[in-house]
């Protein structure tokens, strides 16, 4: 198999297919997993409220801070993000 995964905390940390490589997947990751926590919240909130309208502008900048750091990633580890039970 190309990566290992490893139970850290609170989420999943996928080992990188190349080493110099592994900053940057965490922080992706990490990135997609506060995204995940702020969509559940979200979708439990009723809409046009102040509180929704808050987690909503989280969420959204939550997950442009995970595709900057995709962008950064090799392609064939980017599938393995988007592939994974976290995406």
């Amino acid at each position: 198999m190309m990566f290992d995964v490893l139970l850290q905390s609170r989420y999943k940390l996928m080992k990188a297919i190349n080493p110099k490589n592994q900053t940057i997947l965490n922080k992706a990751t990490n990135w997609l997993e506060k995204h995940n926590s702020f969509n559940d919240a979200r979708d439990t909130l009723e809409e046009n409220t102040k509180e929704y309208k808050k987690i909503d502008e989280k969420c959204l900048n939550s997950f442009d801070m995970f595709l900057e750091y995709m962008s950064q990633l090799p392609k064939n580890q980017q599938k393995i993000i988007y592939k994974s039970n976290l995406y």
